[in-house]
């Protein structure tokens, strides 16, 4: 039997503006997760569809919604609010906005669309839900407290409601909000649940939700195949993570934009000042960042302006699915830490939802501390048609949190070996080590909370709510900026640069090379030291023999157009 023929967008009934809108995003067929839970929500069907990180999910149930709400418009007369579309984190509700936004490009009169998310000011809210928008997407909580306030009335006339990121919900404590919520509805709607992943949170949410609704688990692996996204482990303590991380990235083994993912949000501004001794500029990425200035951080990565993010995942210390390395102490620190009094943001979550554009690589500084933690980082990269590759830091206390990984990993490939050993030679980077030790150990508590307060220092001066203030109380602008200088870590101009006798020997072979041709080439010596090296190194990586191998990750010359948003 031949296989199926794959049934391409023009052939579902979109209507000609919608289709207009796909074709502008360049998006040239369908993914699985689309192919299949399109047809069925336009047939009016409840959906649970369950499919991997960056498999295409938003699309697959915001274009139905869009084809619905233009149908409705032909047959209804009045205005009013038909879809509401909940996320559990506020990153995700912008980009689901954002994805609406570019599939009613042609149709923007008709299908007007508002993210009430964020925790802004509720009357500002109520003004622009009094023109009664066709869609709305915010978090649960954000929907309840505006039905509750009478700002925004569903009982008559929704027809669609979309939780997102639905395996999320429960465990962002959600559960209250969600039953709730439900009582504000009419008994009579359209429902769709999206998951990465069918945990039993996804099993009791489908049971108060759904009515006798298709599922979808779609038979692909939870990552993309090996032949797009490679596994890679090496064994390293805390001394030798930050050593190895410092040669990769100034070495140029690691190349293309980076997500470093760490536990805890004070090691976050620890490896971001740890990076910046040497020049390499990063920024930060945690759930005690307003949601606004995440939401600049995650866009100014997607730009380029950083090629390094670092990210804490915190919410794995909440509700791991396993034991903690199998040691009750280390459980009893992480319930600690937990119970910190400093206030997070419920509704953000790093490793999960956030659309990272173009990733290369994914680096667990520190590892995961359960499966689906580690799925959802890696499911940070590969995403579309693009390569990607993740590093995982593993100490001898993680070790067996990779087995459980590694085990379960490889049973969706068929028992073969995913985390593969990534060979690095320690030793051929010796005076990296040492640079590396004195670096770590200046960012001491006091420059990771002096960096902390700088920040919040910089938020004050930013406020847009407070300059009003501010030009009522010009003094105490000027006091806030001419404050006591916050010293965190001194930097030293030298650190910046890398001086041949720190080079592993094979690159100083390549170096010297290099010089005799540079000796009979003067005009090209000058440009190649304007791209310090670039050209060395990747003469370096492409050497399976020598001692140090490369990360291996192919450069994005030209990114694809994700069909994936």
């Amino acid at each position: 039997m031949g296989e199926e023929k794959k049934v391409m967008f023009h052939e579902m009934e979109l209507d000609d503006r919608v289709l207009k809108a796909v074709s502008q995003l360049g998006w040239p067929e369908p993914t699985l997760i689309q192919e299949t839970a399109i047809p069925l929500l336009l047939e009016g069907k409840d959906v649970l569809m369950r499919a991997r990180t960056g498999s295409g999910k938003t699309a697959a149930f915001t274009i139905p919604v869009i084809q619905k709400l233009l149908n409705l418009k032909n047959t209804s007369a009045h205005q009013c609010v038909r879809a509401l579309i909940l996320s559990p984190s506020k990153e995700l509700c912008g980009q689901i906005t954002t994805v609406i936004g570019d599939l009613t490009i042609k149709c923007a009169r008709e299908v007007r669309c508002i993210d009430i998310s964020s925790n802004g000011d509720m009357q500002t809210q109520k003004a622009l839900l009094l023109d009664k928008p066709d869609i709305v997407v915010a978090t649960p909580s954000r929907a309840l407290a505006h039905l509750k306030a009478g700002n925004m009335r569903l009982k008559q006339d929704l027809a669609v409601l979309v939780v997102d990121e639905a395996d999320l919900i429960f465990s962002f404590g959600y559960e209250g909000e969600i039953k709730e919520l439900l009582g504000h509805l009419p008994k009579i709607y359209q429902a769709v649940l999206a998951s990465a992943t069918l945990s039993d949170d996804v099993l009791s949410l489908k049971k108060i939700v759904l009515r006798n609704p298709v599922t979808l688990k779609l038979e692909e692996p939870e990552l993309a195949p090996s032949s797009q996204l490679q596994h890679y482990h090496l064994f390293a303590e805390e001394d030798d993570k930050a050593a190895i991380l410092y040669a990769l990235l100034k070495l140029n083994l690691i190349r293309g934009k980076s997500i470093i993912f760490v536990r805890t949000v004070d090691r976050c501004y620890k490896l971001k000042l740890y990076l910046e001794q040497f020049k390499i500029s990063s920024c930060v990425l945690n759930s005690e960042l307003p949601a606004a200035v995440r939401c600049i951080s995650v866009d100014q990565f997607n730009r380029g302006r950083y090629q390094i993010i670092i990210a804490s995942d915190e919410k794995a210390l909440e509700n791991p699915d396993g034991g903690l390395l199998g040691d009750e102490e280390i459980g009893k620190k992480r319930k600690k830490k937990q119970a910190s009094k400093r206030k997070k943001d419920k509704e953000s979550g790093v490793s999960r939802g956030i659309d990272f554009q173009h990733v290369a690589n994914v680096i667990n500084f520190d590892f995961p501390l359960d499966v689906n933690s580690y799925v959802h980082r890696a499911g940070r990269t590969a995403r579309g048609n693009n390569q990607g590759s993740v590093l995982s830091f593993v100490s001898i206390r993680e070790k067996p949190l990779m087995d459980t990984v590694e085990e379960h990993l490889s049973k969706g490939f068929k028992g073969q070996k995913v985390l593969q050993k990534y060979e690095f030679a320690l030793e051929e980077v010796e005076g990296f080590r040492y640079r590396s030790r004195d670096a770590w150990r200046a960012v001491t508590r006091i420059a990771v909370r002096e960096a902390r307060l700088k920040e919040i220092k910089q938020e004050l001066i930013n406020c847009k709510k407070l300059q009003g203030y501010f030009e009522e109380n010009p003094n105490d602008l000027t006091a806030l900026r001419r404050d006591k200088a916050l010293h965190t870590v001194k930097l030293q101009s030298h650190l910046s640069h890398v001086p041949e006798y720190l080079l592993p020997a094979a690159l100083r072979n390549e170096e010297a090379v290099d010089d005799e041709q540079e000796k009979e080439a003067p005009i090209a010596k000058k440009k190649k030291h304007n791209n310090f090296g670039s050209a060395k190194r990747h003469k370096y990586q492409a050497r399976a023999s020598d001692p140090l191998r490369s990360f291996k990750v192919k450069t994005l010359k030209k990114p694809t157009a994700e069909a994936n948003s």
